[in-house]
């Protein structure tokens, strides 16, 4: 329902995005990326708000230049920043953007919103009386309120407290089953445990894309292995830097990880017996497992370095 091909939005002389391909389907795609990496310039495109420089983009079949009305026709939107009129009670609100859409039953529609949201009972509040967290899912019926086949949501859980960010966190995957959801976060744990399929964007372009499973077995082909031992972490590496088929050595807590040249066998024998060799008590020796926020960090790494990280590269 999202295609993206080799799009690209400059602002003056600083590109934004750059060239970016990426398509996404019904259900939940996490958009991810650190701070300034073209999220959201990339969701303002998606969404009619601004023009890309070069390259298209279509939503729910239509082009997001040349159909622009089409496409706001089709897509809801939750900025970041949810503009609101405060002085309208929520109910007001939602009628009021029901009639600006020509939708039939305002009234109805809106208040079926609203309870979809969670705020039903504060329908009749002014929006100005409402906590943050209120006002944002007030934005969020909005987004909905005329059922659009692809939704777009900017951080959608900031300001909420941490039941209502379960209590949204369903809700997002409820709609994934209805619509096509493009759901950026910079939150990794919620985005594991709410996308279908992930889209990790850096300094405007795509670094890497797939399910969390899919991404996970990517990043753990590398075989990378934890070792901890009774000895320090440089007297570890010390120990299996000579170790073939080591790439590189990285402190980690109390141990260090091993990462494997390419097509290196499994290193854990090699590494067992070189610490029995050296004397060194061996603690745990395993597979490092990986979650997204290791998938994300790896991937970025080369272009945003950890300064705490010290990492000792093994000469081949």
């Amino acid at each position: 329902m999202i295609e993206v091909k080799q799009l690209v939005k400059k602002y003056g002389e600083m590109t934004a995005v750059k060239g970016i391909s990426f398509s996404a389907a019904q259900g939940v795609n996490g958009f991810l990326g650190p701070n300034g990496a073209g999220k959201t310039t990339t969701m303002r495109v998606l969404t009619g708000y601004t023009p890309p420089t070069s390259g298209t983009a279509t939503v729910a079949g239509f082009d997001v230049f040349e159909q622009s009305y089409e496409v706001r026709r089709h897509v809801g939107y939750l900025p970041e920043n949810v503009p609101l009129y405060r002085d309208l009670t929520a109910l007001e609100y939602l009628a009021y953007l029901a009639e600006i859409r020509g939708l039939p039953k305002r009234r109805e529609q809106s208040l079926a919103a609203l309870e979809r949201v969670g705020l039903a009972q504060r329908a009749h509040s002014r929006i100005r009386t409402l906590s943050k967290g209120m006002r944002q899912r007030v934005g969020l019926a909005a987004a909905i309120l005329h059922k659009p086949s692809v939704l777009i949501l900017d951080e959608p859980t900031i300001g909420l407290d941490p039941l209502q960010v379960l209590e949204l966190r369903k809700l997002i995957v409820e709609l994934g089953k209805e619509c096509t959801v493009l759901f950026s976060t910079h939150i990794l744990s919620e985005a594991e445990q709410v996308c279908d399929r992930l889209i990790i964007i850096n300094q405007g372009e795509i670094v890497s894309e797939g399910t969390p499973s899919e991404l996970r077995r990517q990043l753990e082909r590398g075989g990378r292995i934890l070792v901890r031992s009774q000895a320090a972490s440089d007297a570890l590496a010390a120990a299996l830097r000579d170790v073939e088929g080591v790439a590189l050595i990285q402190p980690y807590d109390d141990g260090v990880i091993v990462t494997p040249q390419p097509a290196a066998p499994d290193l854990r024998p090699a590494i067992a017996a070189r610490l029995v060799s050296a004397a060194l008590p061996l603690v745990e020796l395993r597979p490092l497992a990986v979650n997204l926020e290791d998938i994300f960090i790896e991937l970025v790494r080369t272009q945003n370095v950890t300064p705490t990280m010290i990492e000792e590269e093994v000469s081949a």
